[in-house]
């Protein structure tokens, strides 16, 4: 272990402890042992938020960032040593992502009708609060976006964490309590319960004081909170496929594709998880995968190794969920270069590393006849979750339809699929990607409501 490991890892255990020691629970600011009481506390303070002004919010805002930034290594690396998934250094990147560019109270806006008969407003309101399920896999990204957002809209909010991803997650609902309290405002602005289980999120999902509740996750959860007869926010299963055509520059799609699939060890939801390759290019796009993007392709008997560690009776094996190529090529026996950054594979459509959406550095290239069969392919693998769909192409023609027939939330040509929230792009961050129910990118105003104010046959001066 290096000296400046050694040192994070001991500022860790010293923060840590100093939570432990301070706090009356022994997991920092927010944390309650009940749900009853965490919902509680939340709408006192919300209260409170209501009361401030916009000013004020973006101050406590900018508060956050700064800590965010500040705790950037930290949180990286709790994420990686709790729950075993990831990569350090990519997610001190999306720390500072979150930090930088979620966007803060310069998304709440105001609508104005003036005419003869009086001065008309449309203005977005608080729901007051918001219950919020957040993944494993962006554990503090989530809940620091999340509360960011939320805020700014002059809500409160419970979290209900991934039990994988505690430690991390009660870390960052500590920061931005923190970081209200220094910027004058309330503490509780975000909550939690010691131990989340199925259990407090149901009740916190049924809760009266919940009518709003924000899910990143897979499947279940999102189902789970769309029959609890709240309103909800789901950001549901992807499968993104990336299609790359002879028009192509065939060895940036490369190196885009691999820098996007292995980017945190492919657990964002955005990131490429399978490549429809047109025949005519597919020969070319494996070379320069293989001779200078660090790939290692798996032979069909290696293949079958694989398959036999990553599926365990056709269920996804958590443990090999955003591990390093390395250590997956480990775990199957197969003896692969240090460097290695992906293993990849031909297969068809039907493949089971293909079909479904892995979250780890393996990836399936389908050899496709032409654009019309890539096309038709992706569609498929998509399964319709309209979440992400990436293409490497410059016919422009075929671009828009490959994007009309994916119809998905984010939409990335000719770059890698981390553009898609953000990162070395234009446009701001979110990790709350609602494909399920159709918002697409959250931000402050999706988490506020509409309401109309009305002043009768006065204030118009023209």
């Amino acid at each position: 272990m290096s000296t400046n490991e050694q040192l994070v890892q001991d500022i860790v255990k010293e923060v840590l402890a100093k939570l432990q020691m301070t706090s009356k629970i022994g997991v920092g600011r927010g944390i309650f042992s009940d749900m009853e009481t965490a919902i509680l506390e939340a709408k006192k303070a919300q209260k409170k938020v209501a009361g401030l002004s916009m000013d004020q919010r973006e101050k406590i805002i900018s508060i956050i960032r700064r800590k965010t930034l500040e705790n950037a290594e930290i949180l990286a690396r709790m994420a990686v040593e709790e729950t075993g998934m990831g990569n350090v250094g990519h997610k001190i990147l999306k720390h500072q992502l979150v930090a930088e560019k979620t966007p803060g109270t310069e998304d709440i806006t105001t609508t104005a009708w003036s005419g003869d008969r009086g001065l008309t407003l449309v203005e977005m309101g608080p729901f007051g609060v918001i219950g919020s399920i957040t993944p494993c896999t962006n554990p503090s990204e989530t809940v620091i976006c999340n509360t960011i957002g939320m805020f700014a809209g002059g809500n409160t909010v419970v979290f209900c964490p991934h039990p994988a991803a505690i430690k991390t997650s009660f870390y960052a609902i500590n920061l931005v309590n923190e970081a209200s309290l220094e910027g004058g405002g309330p503490d509780n602005i975000a909550c939690a319960v010691t131990v989340p289980t199925m259990e407090t999120s149901n009740q916190m999902m049924q809760h009266p004081d919940i009518q709003l509740i924000a899910a990143t996750g897979g499947p279940g959860v999102v189902t789970a909170v769309l029959k609890s007869g709240r309103r909800g926010i789901g950001a549901g299963a992807g499968n993104p496929p990336v299609l790359v055509d002879e028009t192509a520059n065939i060895k940036k799609a490369a190196e885009d594709i691999i820098n996007g699939c292995t980017f945190d060890n492919n657990i964002p939801c955005v990131t490429e998880k399978e490549v429809l390759a047109v025949e005519s290019i597919a020969e070319e796009l494996l070379y320069y995968m293989i001779s200078e993007q660090g790939c290692y392709k798996l032979s069909e008997e290696e293949q079958k190794a694989l398959i036999g560690v990553v599926l365990k009776d056709g269920q996804l094996n958590r443990d090999c969920v955003g591990r390093d190529a390395k250590v997956l090529a480990d775990m199957v026996g197969i003896r692969v270069p240090d460097n290695t950054r992906c293993l990849i594979f031909e297969g068809d459509e039907k493949h089971p590393l293909i079909e479904e959406e892995m979250m780890m550095p393996v990836l399936g290239i389908v050899r496709c006849k032409d654009f019309e069969d890539a096309l038709e392919k992706a569609v498929y693998l998509e399964h319709g979750y309209r979440h992400s769909a990436h293409i490497h192409s410059k016919d422009v023609d075929r671009i828009t339809k490959y994007a009309k027939a994916l119809d998905t939330a984010i939409l990335v040509k000719n770059g890698p699929s981390y553009t898609g929230l953000g990162f070395g792009s234009e446009g701001f961050c979110t990790f709350t990607i609602a494909s399920r129910t159709g918002e697409g990118l959250t931000s402050p105003r999706t988490f506020t409501k509409e309401r109309r104010c009305i002043m009768l046959d006065s204030l118009c001066i023209r």
